[in-house]
């Protein structure tokens, strides 16, 4: 049997060490001098007086020892806290909160939001041990069997999201974190009309108690923006009418204005240039639900991508690639010249080495340091004057290449490289190659050089057919997006409950104050912005911002109380320390009557 198995606190034994220095003291004391005395035979009255025992005497100096080692015991046993095992039973009230804070919950209606009701009704349902599950579009866990006074402090810090919610899964949360006879509590509009019904009868059918609190009020008269779309420089969005009466709304975004009429359940569509550094489009007047009357619109400062082709033999199919991008301003130049002007994106495209100036290739060098971006296309005969704006180390042409997998990557992204007729065999010098030979040999690769970027683009364009691919186009608007510094409005628009990614820890401004991480989930509508790029998110969710929500049997069912039994330790110390003081008085008794004391 284990010490622990007997005592709470087993280092407690050590004081038994005491014992060694009392039995040591015991051993070496001197023993009592004998010294006869010639008349005390003349008081003994019988020789009988003059026996003795040895062995009583024996014992009887011994008791002392005896007695000081029975305190050491028992003060040694006392501080090692004995005890017994014993049945403890109590009664358990558990409960689990199911809120949801998804963004129909921000529905207003005599003064108040569905939100706030679910709380203050949520709070009413604290029992003894208390868990929270919050309907957010995670199912989060915001406590684990707390008790009453933690669960009220985390159902007072709750806000609703600007996000859909998924409470199917907080329901089926709520089951998992539940005790065998616990009771479920949701507080919820139920608009979400589908799949939470699935997980409530699963819930059920385990057992468990389900109640279902609903709070719906409002939204009859909701109009909002359920959907978006970016072409070039404008922003369509999508209005829908909810409510059964005609209703006319003004769309705005930056100066830009325009009036919709929308009968019962219609949806709309209306185009709007994007101003500069992005808006917010809103529709007035707004109604009971904020959420989806305002989307937010971010767009770089300046949306126009100045771009410059220095070329001796124009490689129409790429200048026209590139003039059909609405954002970008195209010049075509051929050296020798002087560039001249400021742009965003150079790219060097059949360009004779000896027509080529130091002034051409140092223009691109400056772009780079500027935070700019520099493309260099192959061909037959690579001019060594590109120096560090070359990717690659050219070792001649190669025919007839097996293009290996293309990296993950925005840039390349669903699109299908075919194998080139010929190719410029090569090493990488710097960057990262996003489409390579089988034999390594890159054919799109890129790089960042300080603030600037470089592209490589290995196809020498007149042994290529990827130039009659309809994707071609697409591969050099990302690509000019991606020299210039600046994602297409589509990448720096979200919808809420979506995640910004970032390569590392980053530190990101939210509409809730600034976080590092490495991934951001967008539970805010509002504005994020990272690395100098701002991004937004907006609710788009037909669904969502459908809000009124058919009734939903409301029950209320008393707590569910269960006995818990569990073996306890019950300690035997004070009664080990009240027998330790017994000895103590006991060898102060004998002392006294022995005549020392």
């Amino acid at each position: 049997m284990a010490l622990s198995d007997v005592f709470l606190a087993p280092a407690g034994l050590a004081a038994l060490l005491l014992a060694v220095p009392i039995i040591v003291l015991y051993l070496i004391r001197p023993d009592p001098r004998r010294v006869e005395l010639p008349t005390f035979r003349f008081l003994a009255e019988d020789r009988r007086e003059d026996a003795s025992n040895p062995l009583f005497e024996r014992l009887q100096r011994s008791v002392l020892l005896l007695l000081q080692l029975l305190v050491v015991l028992l003060v040694a046993t006392a501080l090692a806290t004995p005890y017994v095992p014993v049945s403890e039973r109590s009664t358990v009230e558990e409960t689990v909160l199911v809120v949801d804070a998804s963004a129909s919950m921000g529905v207003q209606s005599d003064g108040s939001t569905r939100f706030d009701r679910a709380v203050s009704a949520a709070r009413e349902e604290v029992t003894g041990t208390t868990s929270v599950v919050v309907a957010d579009g995670q199912s989060t866990v915001a406590l684990r069997r707390g008790d009453p006074g933690e669960a009220r402090t985390v159902l007072d810090e709750l806000s609703p999201t600007q996000s859909p919610g998924d409470l199917r899964s907080a329901v089926s949360t709520a089951a998992a974190v539940a005790g065998s006879d616990a009771r479920i509590v949701v507080v919820s509009d139920f608009a979400d009309d589908g799949p939470w019904r699935d997980a409530v009868r699963v819930a059920r059918s385990r057992g468990l108690t389900v109640d279902l609190r609903q709070f719906a009020g409002g939204g009859d008269d909701n109009v909002g923006i359920v959907d978006r779309s970016f072409s070039g420089g404008q922003v369509t969005a999508s209005v829908k009418n909810y409510g059964d009466e005609e209703v006319t709304r003004t769309v705005a975004l930056g100066g830009e204005r325009r009036s919709v009429t929308l009968g019962g359940g219609d949806v709309r569509s209306v185009t709007l240039p994007v101003p500069a550094g992005g808006g917010k489009l809103r529709l007035s007047p707004g109604d009971s639900f904020p959420a989806d009357d305002t989307s937010y619109v971010a767009a770089p400062d300046d949306a126009t991508i100045e771009v410059l082709v220095l070329t001796n033999d124009e490689n129409t199919y790429l200048t026209t690639a590139l003039s059909v991008v609405d954002a970008v301003e195209l010049t075509v130049d051929n050296p020798p010249t002087t560039v001249e002007g400021e742009y965003d994106v150079i790219v060097y495209s059949n360009v004779e080495s000896d027509r080529l100036l130091a002034g051409n290739v140092e223009a691109g060098r400056e772009l780079l340091a500027d935070g700019g971006g520099v493309a260099v296309q192959a061909q037959e005969s690579m001019p060594g004057k590109y120096g560090d704006l070359s990717l690659v180390n050219a070792d001649g042409v190669r025919s007839n290449p097996t293009l290996g997998q293309p990296a993950d990557d925005t840039l390349t992204r669903g699109i299908s490289f075919p194998p080139p007729e010929a190719y410029v065999n090569g090493t990488l010098r710097d960057g990262r190659a996003l489409v390579s030979t089988t034999e390594g040999a890159p054919v799109i690769a890129t790089a960042r050089r300080g603030e600037g970027r470089l592209l490589y683009y290995g196809y020498i364009e007149e042994r290529s057919a990827f130039k009659y691919d309809y994707q071609y186009p697409v591969f050099w608007k990302r690509a000019v997006y991606h020299l210039a510094g600046r994602p297409p409005l589509s990448q720096l628009n979200a919808e809420t409950g979506e995640r910004l990614q970032f390569g590392n820890g980053t530190t990101v401004a939210t509409p809730g104050g600034t976080v590092t991480a490495s991934s951001v989930r967008l539970d805010d509508a509002g504005f994020y912005e990272a690395d100098g790029t701002r991004y937004s998110a907006s609710l788009l969710s037909e669904s969502e911002s459908n809000v009124v929500a058919d009734d939903v049997e409301s029950s209320k069912t008393d707590v569910v109380a269960r006995e818990e039994s569990r073996t306890v330790p019950n300690p035997l110390d004070h009664w080990v320390a009240l027998a330790a003081l017994v000895g103590v008085l006991g060898e102060v008794a004998y002392l006294r009557r022995r005549g020392d004391l």
